[in-house]
């Protein structure tokens, strides 16, 4: 991995013609990109603001796999390879992102963060002001920041007063710290419902789960067929018709655990997705919750004398409250000013389609689709490659 941060210099302002392509972050997505740019015989140069490529797979918690097989999770130009197993584990994930750099020789600048993205002075291409004063100039951008950007704590009245351990599950590592432990996670989405789990294996004295919404929860596989499998055939369907098709499905693969708290959701499972809830992929929590080794309680109101408060009007006391609330994508201050983010903060447009006011400028990985993320990722790469290079050639030829 090539990294020119010291060389770099304060303000690069190439000619049009060799200006490069910035890929901002360095994740998975963002070096799918940097290939197929390279692909199409573009220069890409990927700025990423830690030292290393894959850093939000390096934060992970340890027992982390993806959820999507090998085979279907493979990035552009480079299969994982077969020792990693059908579910790559987050150490293997990381192994792989530095061998694709390495086997496809990508031009990484690491310690670089971008702050801020405008249009080039000239009117060609964009500006990216950067740490240590930089000011780059690209001739298009790809922002692959990440789905999973800064952590999200709602704003939960009294929690101050809380004198137990309080995290965000993006700083849970592992169930060491919490053996004879009675602990609380908030939230069940695949990351709550996988600490969960994992506390419950871990040895904590009890384990309790507060779900405010009830999941769709779908086998991760069933008799040797991923879900990920059924959702790429899916995913093109109307709406209604994969809802009608995935009722009966789940009542067949998921046993009805009302009576523990978690009843069958009302609304239909794509309709979800389309709201941007994906399901919970089993990986565990099912036998747990049946076995009671994961109680089921309220959603969470706030904190109130030390306690939490629950919806249901009852107060538990765990030792530690661990928050497996999301994240949000901190887009505001890199692009919010160029009009290309919706209501809730996301690109109004990803892959290959530029926003209207921002032509040049692509997103990937804002999107976190049934099919899988590292699948649509490599997808969108090549297609973003081809709109730059398109892009490019439709430039030159005006010039001529």
């Amino acid at each position: 991995m090539a990294d020119s941060t010291a060389a770099s210099p304060r303000s690069v302002v190439p000619s049009h013609e060799n200006r490069p392509v910035y890929v901002v972050g360095g994740g998975p997505g963002g070096l799918a990109a940097a290939y197929a740019l390279r692909a199409q015989g573009l220069r890409a140069v990927v700025l990423e603001k830690s030292d290393r490529v894959g850093a939000s797979w390096r934060r992970h918690y340890d027992r982390l796999r993806l959820h999507t097989t090998r085979r279907l999770s493979a990035l552009p130009g480079l299969p994982m390879p077969r020792r990693f197993g059908r579910w790559v584990s987050r150490d293997n994930v990381v192994r792989y992102l530095e061998k694709y750099v390495e086997h496809h020789q990508l031009e990484i600048v690491t310690g670089v963060e971008v702050s801020r993205i405008d249009p080039a002075p000239d009117g060609n291409g964009w500006l990216l002001h950067a740490t240590g004063g930089r000011e780059l100039t690209g001739s298009a951008v790809v922002v692959a920041t990440g789905y999973n950007h800064t952590p999200r704590v709602p704003d939960w009245p009294g929690r101050d007063s809380y004198a137990g351990e309080f995290l965000h599950a993006g700083e849970y590592r592992n169930a060491k710290p919490y053996a004879g432990r009675d602990v609380l996670v908030v939230g069940v989405g695949n990351t709550g419902a996988e600490i969960a789990v994992d506390l419950v294996e871990g040895g904590a004295s009890r384990v309790r789960l507060s779900v405010r919404t009830a999941p769709h929860i779908v086998r991760r596989s069933t008799a040797g067929w991923a879900a990920q499998s059924t959702s790429i055939l899916v995913r093109r369907l109307p709406v209604r018709l994969v809802d009608r098709l995935a009722r009966p499905m789940a009542k067949v693969s998921v046993p009805d655990l009302s009576a523990h708290g978690l009843p069958r959701p009302d609304t239909g499972l794509y309709s979800r997705v389309n709201e941007g809830s994906v399901p919970v992929l089993d990986v565990g929590l099912i036998d747990a919750v049946r076995k009671g080794r994961v109680e089921i309680v309220a959603a969470v109101d706030g904190f109130e004398g030390g306690k939490v408060a629950l919806a249901d009007g009852s107060r538990i006391e765990p030792e530690a409250v661990i928050a497996a609330t999301g994240y949000v994508r901190a887009l505001e201050g890199l692009v919010g000013h160029l009009g290309v983010l919706d209501a809730r903060g996301k690109p109004v447009v990803h892959g290959a389609r530029s926003p209207r006011t921002a032509p040049g400028l692509y997103f990937t990985g804002f999107t976190n689709p049934i099919s899988g993320m590292f699948r649509e990722m490599a997808i969108d790469a090549q297609k973003i490659a081809k709109a730059v290079a398109r892009r490019a050639k439709g430039t030159r030829a005006a010039r001529i």
